[in-house]
């Protein structure tokens, strides 16, 4: 027998209607899958096809992401992703979940552990933990008025700027594949098929909003959020690429801020490490879960 892919559900979070995929087999333990930036939850298919048997699996998309809707004012501050996962299990009423979240998925969901810590059982986190302690120190460095001025100038130049056509389903493909030289022929389709609109011209375009581009140009105290590391209770498993730009916490000492953290690094991997190195991946997070 074939199995049915998803089911297309939604919610409503701060007056936005926000999609998620649902993998059915809802008797089953909660598995939240958390996409990173400029992504959508589609991008978990394999996994959830794999682990459909033994979970409920709930795949969200990000507001300005996927299928969900874009925020009117085109801000995406942190505390709105966090204050959508919290919403997402609260609707549902699936608490406490496991999780597993990608790059500003990880961020997010991070956060969601510590300040809710009895609702999170695990927590898978690839590449979640933001910039490196070198790069906060370089941000912070930068006085906060000139960070001011150039967040309103990136904003004003996003505020011009038109989503990008593309003319055909080729060269938007051709642009994901640019993107990860570690993909596969159809793991690109598949990706690039779940992350684009038609035009009524006939060209292609990210779902995305062009504002996520503009990260906000401020946050809570490095200290605050390390707080929330340290509040989360359940293990942990931190996944990064050996190939990645993201900084690995092992050697640049955020590890020590989760009370039952595990790093593992993958080679031949980069920041899509769950693409990248799938079999790997999949037996890793299979006993982890």
């Amino acid at each position: 027998m074939t199995l049915s892919g998803p089911t297309s559900r939604s919610f409503v979070s701060q007056r936005l209607r926000l999609h998620y995929a649902d993998w059915g087999n809802a008797a089953a333990p909660p598995l939240i899958l958390v996409h990173g930036g400029r992504d959508h939850g589609r991008s978990w298919d394999w996994v959830a096809e794999q682990l459909r048997g033994d979970w409920h699996i709930i795949a969200p998309d990000l507001r300005g992401h996927g299928d969900s809707q874009w925020a009117a004012d085109g801000n995406y501050p942190i505390t709105s992703f966090v204050y959508d996962l919290a919403q997402l299990v609260h609707q549902l009423d699936v608490g406490p979940v496991t999780i597993v979240a990608h790059s500003l998925g990880g961020n997010v969901a991070t956060r969601f552990a510590g300040l809710f810590p009895d609702q999170v059982k695990k927590l898978v986190c690839i590449e979640g933990l933001g910039p490196s302690p070198k790069q906060m120190a370089e941000r912070a460095a930068v006085p906060h008025a000139e960070r001011w001025r150039n967040w309103i100038a990136a904003k004003r130049a996003a505020a011009g700027r038109l989503p990008k056509r593309y003319p055909t389903f080729d060269d938007v493909l051709g642009r994901m594949m640019a993107e990860n030289a570690y993909l596969t022929a159809d793991q690109a389709r598949h990706l690039t098929l779940h992350g684009v609109n038609r035009n009524e011209d006939g060209s292609w375009s990210w779902k995305f909003d062009n504002h996520l581009n503009v990260w906000p140009f401020d946050d809570i105290p490095q200290a605050e959020i390390e707080a929330l590391w340290q509040a989360i209770r359940c293990e942990v498993l931190l996944l990064y690429g050996a190939d990645s730009w993201a900084s690995n916490p092992a050697l640049d000492g955020r590890d020590r801020n989760f009370q039952r953290g595990r790093v593992v690094e993958f080679e031949n991997a980069g920041h899509w490490l769950h693409h990248d190195q799938f079999e790997r991946f999949m037996a890793e997070l299979r006993a982890f879960l």
